[in-house]
């Protein structure tokens, strides 16, 4: 199953065509895209028993983040072991470090984004998990139950910002407005033939910059929703940007950054892309 948010309204992505789900469902779920993961196992039970109209085709400009509003977003660093060590750090013992990213940097898979006057904007393609059911001290092998699908994310990171002052401010160095794309839709797990094993990727202006497999992971998702869960409750809808592989700007030598015209293609197997273009 593939959910996403066309022009602010839930949908089902079925052949490559979207359904309204408030409309194909007679009132019984809400247009709110967000809404539907508090209600996550009553939807997916009715996805397999509805008989859905046609479709309409759509752009992929009018859709907007499968998870608009999360109460909780959480991004993790540092969890490919080639990106610890292009970073100069040494690879975690334990869980690797958490941030977050505000709500409001959130966006949809095709964006135009504003570059931050004196900074050096970096890419991170990252898969991305969203919580479809409570999750409060769950077992890595319970884990998956509660994920309600999978989407690509760019963890954008404005490094001046991140790192300056007496003690790095990852989060708000990746929040500048645009610097949460996540999309283009959600991809439920049962539709991967191993939802552990997905290639991502990215490319600056056709140039692939960054390729690994999610395989490669030092927490799996069932790892970092159980370390996560053990501190704090995930709640429906919650956003989990589960790290990013080598291959970032700042691990270059020289360094490279995000340009004016540039535009980022982030890919994962079996999900879609997200395309951005970045302005002054």
């Amino acid at each position: 199953m593939r959910i996403a948010n066309l022009s602010g309204r839930l949908a089902l992505i079925v052949d490559g065509k979207a359904v309204d789900v408030e409309q194909a469902s007679d009132g019984s779920f809400p247009a709110d895209p967000q809404a539907v993961y508090e209600r996550w196992e009553e939807f997916h039970a009715w996805v397999a028993t509805a008989d859905l109209p046609e479709g309409v085709t759509f752009r992929p400009a009018d859709l907007g983040s499968p998870a608009p509003a999360p109460r909780q977003t959480l991004a993790v660093g540092l969890n490919y072991r080639d990106h610890a060590s292009e970073s100069g750090f040494a690879v975690p013992e334990g869980l690797p470090p958490v941030f977050t990213k505000f709500v409001t940097s959130i966006s949809g898979p095709v964006s135009e984004v504003k570059l931050p006057e004196g900074g050096n904007t970096d890419w991170e393609v990252e898969l991305v998990a969203v919580i479809g059911r409570r999750a409060e001290a769950v077992r890595e092998q319970d884990a998956w139950a509660h994920v309600a699908g999978l989407a690509v994310g760019q963890d954008i990171s404005e490094r001046v910002s991140q790192l300056a002052g007496p003690a790095p401010q990852f989060s708000l160095g990746k929040s500048f407005p645009g610097f949460t794309p996540i999309g283009p839709w959600l991809v439920t797990p049962d539709e991967f033939d191993d939802p552990d094993d997905l290639e991502l990727s990215c490319a600056i202006n056709g140039e692939e910059v960054q390729k690994s497999r999610t395989r490669d992971l030092i927490f799996s998702v069932p790892a970092l929703i159980a370390e996560l869960s053990a501190v704090l409750p995930l709640l429906p809808g919650d956003v989990v940007f589960t790290g990013t592989p080598a291959g970032v700007g700042l691990g270059r030598d020289p360094q490279r950054f995000l340009a004016v015209g540039d535009e980022l293609v982030s890919t994962i197997e079996g999900i879609g892309e997200l395309r951005q273009t970045f302005t002054a």
